[in-house]
């Protein structure tokens, strides 16, 4: 069994390499085609050290990025192929690949970086970090009540961009001192400002309930994914009426570690295929697009994991459910919007149709909902994210021209002591 695991393992390694090498040629093609990236120019970086798996991270900030860069340039500082290919080819901001530590410091040499951006913890942010004299901002990819959003790591950055008070809050209970009035700014949710994508459907009477769940986790404590739980059981129940409309969603790591949650996600994505060849006009869709915003905004109802889409979801102010992880190890924190949201049991799963006409026809549960809205995200009428995002790229820069400053008074009193030392003797 050893040498069969081991097989596989060495087959793997090799695919990878394969995929990476072909990856790399591409790019440098890409790149070879269009014009080099002018000197100086850029004052903001996103470092982004993953491949094309986690390009949903960097996906989301394609549009409050763009608004930045009219007044900022912005650049993407990629470190893998993989990632570098797909971000060449889609709507992100310039690129720069940089494989390497040399050519990573081949390129800062070349420009003006003073605010560098993370949307995740990537281990090789770690190299980022070598680079002083430039603001280190965790900007992150979601806002969650996960454990991942009270990691320590928070630490390694000289400031982070939350979301609102409940992320202030959620740091405050778990970081030991960690200034937060100095090294948090929260900023809302600017995506939300920019709703993408076209409804791929006609709209009509049906209902219309977003599934979106997360993927299986890599350890217990982290077991939030409600495909097999849940997620086979809703669909055909909402698929067994004439008056829902399903938009399914999944994690594109769905299955990375579990092949049975894989195969789970795969008999939905059938079933949705074979409700469509049934009744064209109940236009059910598998979504695995770029775009994450009409869904959003376009569903009566969404059904999520505990995980980033409960905020997104949130932040669109509108009905939802979140699916109880069945793995009682999965931490839940319930002191914030956990502790008030309603619980989608594996055991109600096929009682999604009733659970759907409850949140849409309970007053109260929409009230509460706005209250948490503004808890975790502040101001979220148009354009006021996107205000106090670039509001806080003001302040990093301003910092940078005070601590500037100083550096080049520090620099020249260093040279006045050498001069005078040099005359003494």
């Amino acid at each position: 069994m050893a040498l069969i695991s081991d097989a596989k393992k060495a087959a793997a390694l090799l695919r990878k390499a394969l995929t990476n090498r072909s990856a790399v040629g591409d790019v440098r093609r890409t790149l070879s085609r269009r014009p080099q990236h002018p000197a100086h120019h850029y004052r903001v970086a996103v470092y982004f050290a993953d491949g094309a798996v986690n390009m949903y991270q960097m996906r989301q900030w394609y549009k409050p990025l763009a608004e930045l860069a009219k007044i900022w340039p912005v650049v993407v500082l990629s470190r893998n192929p993989t990632g570098a290919r797909a971000l060449l080819a889609e709507d992100s901001p310039p690129v720069a690949f940089v494989p390497t530590v040399r050519d990573l410091e081949a390129f800062l040499a070349t420009q003006d970086i003073r605010v560098v951006l993370y949307v995740n913890q990537n281990t090789r942010n770690f190299q980022m970090f070598r680079y002083g004299r430039r603001w280190h901002v965790f900007i992150n990819h979601g806002e969650s009540d996960k454990m991942y959003m009270t990691t320590n790591q928070y630490k390694a950055y000289d400031y982070a961009f939350i979301a609102g008070p409940a992320a202030r809050e959620r740091l405050s209970r778990v970081l030991w001192d960690y200034d937060l009035d100095e090294r948090a700014i929260e900023i809302g949710r600017p995506q939300a400002d920019h709703y993408s994508g076209a409804l791929p459907y006609t709209p009509d009477e049906r209902t219309v309930v977003l599934y979106a769940p997360t993927w299986e986790g890599d350890r217990p404590s982290a077991h939030y994914g409600s495909i097999v739980s849940h997620g086979e059981a809703l669909v055909a129940a909402l698929l067994s009426t004439d008056r829902h409309r399903v938009i399914y969603r999944p994690h594109p790591r769905s299955g990375v570690v579990r092949e049975e949650y894989g195969a789970a996600n795969r008999r939905i994505i059938a079933a949705l295929a074979a409700a469509n060849a049934a009744d064209a006009g109940a236009q059910h869709v598998f979504d695995d697009g770029p775009d994450l915003g009409w869904q959003l905004a376009a569903a009566d109802v969404a059904v999520v994991d505990i995980s980033a889409m409960v905020y997104d979801r949130l932040a669109a102010d509108r009905p939802l459910l979140v699916t109880r992880p069945a793995d009682p190890e999965a931490l839940i924190d319930t002191h914030g919007y956990l502790s008030a949201c309603e619980w989608l049991d594996a055991a109600h799963a096929t009682d999604i149709v009733a659970e759907t006409d409850r949140v849409l026809g309970d007053g109260e549960a929409v009230e509460r909902l706005e209250e948490w809205v503004a808890h975790y995200f502040g101001d979220t009428s148009p354009g006021a994210a996107t205000e106090r995002f670039h509001s806080g790229i003001r302040h990093l820069m301003r910092e940078w021209d005070r601590w500037h400053a100083l550096s080049a008074d520090t620099d020249e009193d260093d040279e006045l002591e050498s001069e005078e030392a040099e005359l003494d003797d």
